[in-house]
């Protein structure tokens, strides 16, 4: 198993991380346990020793089944990873009520990788305000966590102001092929590198989309190697920058916990040759993106309830990836019946504050029929 050392702490872990938030379930939506645990003992057996689960994965059971999946191996073998719910956290207080309960949970006395979960800018400055960063440095004095960090999702220059406000042992991003330009990005992971703060990457294959593809992309990266899952090149795309510790993979099933104990097991970097034909990929997928849109929000909010910037993003999703599948949760629950396209009054309010001049109720139009049809499904 590839290991890497984080310099700033002299911890070496492994190169893949095992994310506890999509476990196998049964057909009651509860986690397969004796799948999940076979999965889990098949990963560490083949070396790998990070674990990164949180409060709220599996609606709060993914924590207490590691605890028990984990409690037969020796302490000491193994990284332990979990988050602070800052979104249900508004005093220390709270924070240290949750924080007792997760080492409850999880069966332990003390955790060693602890982070701020999701922070984005006000979760961040909500953090700061009510003193729940300090909280955890005195959790971290006590040593009843190792390191402290936190896991993000808004822009670079949220990304900046946060990395830069204490001297953070690691922090985690998202990063990958598709999204070198998004959230923190490549400028986030190299401004990392840079103040030698050891990175852990999570949506490496962005939630399964960079995993199934239509046939004319499948069979661009088949010219590569017959015998290589398309997943494997975004896990070797990240995990080929070198600032990167540890590539965080959710494995919902033995196949994919399999396919990425080869692929991290004889690690291969990706080759110039890979990087170009990602790179064609990259482009040909954009190109299929259907509007303009920049999720600025000057079109919002709607009078008649519909989400016009998640419409698109969803829209453009479907379309670039040619697979429903990877905007289905977005339409289906995120956006939901109140807030789809079809329920467009065409007051044409929207178009007058649009900074790109989109055609946005001949475009809603057009997102409601496509994502009805739901014809690309792989």
């Amino acid at each position: 198993m590839e290991k890497r050392k984080m310099e700033k702490t002299g911890v070496e872990t492994s190169l893949l991380g095992f994310g506890c938030m999509r476990f196998p379930v049964t057909n009651e939506g509860k986690i397969d346990e004796p799948m999940a645990q076979k999965m889990l003992d098949t990963a560490i057996a083949a070396g790998v020793n990070y674990i990164d689960t949180a409060y709220p994965y599996h609606n709060g059971e993914s924590e207490p089944f590691v605890g028990r999946a984990l409690k037969k191996y020796d302490r000491q073998s193994f990284y332990l990873a979990t988050k602070l719910p800052v979104w249900l956290v508004h005093s220390v207080e709270d924070a240290n009520r949750i924080f007792e309960e997760q080492l409850e949970r999880l069966q332990t006395d003390y955790v060693d990788f602890y982070l701020l979960h999701a922070l984005n800018k006000s979760s961040w400055e909500a953090a700061v305000k009510n003193g729940i960063v300090e909280y955890c440095q005195k959790l971290k004095a006590e040593g009843r966590i190792k390191y402290l960090g936190f896991s993000f999702h808004d822009s670079y220059e949220v990304f900046e102001e946060i990395l830069c406000a204490r001297d953070w042992d690691f922090c985690q991003i998202q990063l990958n092929y598709m999204d070198a330009n998004e959230q923190a990005g490549l400028e986030g992971y190299r401004l990392a590198e840079k103040m030698g703060v050891p990175l852990v990457i999570m949506e490496p294959v962005k939630g399964g989309s960079l995993a199934v593809f239509a046939d004319d992309i499948t069979e661009k990266f088949r010219s590569l190697d017959a015998n290589a899952s398309t997943a494997s090149y975004a896990l070797r795309w990240v995990g080929s920058l070198p600032g990167v510790n540890v590539v965080l993979s959710g494995m919902s099933s033995m196949e994919q916990v399999e396919d990425n104990l080869h692929i991290f097991g004889s690690f291969k970097p990706i080759s110039d040759t890979e990087k170009r034909t990602i790179e064609e990929i990259v482009e040909i997928l954009n190109s299929r993106i259907q509007n303009g849109c920049t999720g600025c929000r000057y079109c919002m909010p709607c009078p008649a309830g519909v989400n016009i910037p998640a419409n698109f993003k969803a829209w453009n999703t479907y379309h670039m990836y040619q697979n429903y599948n990877v905007a289905r949760w977005q339409w289906e629950t995120e956006i939901g019946e109140k807030g789809q396209a079809k329920n467009c009054i065409k007051c044409g309010k929207c178009e007058a504050h649009c900074p790109q001049k989109l055609s946005i109720r001949e475009d809603l139009e057009k997102v409601q029929k496509d994502l009805d049809k739901k014809e690309m499904l792989l």
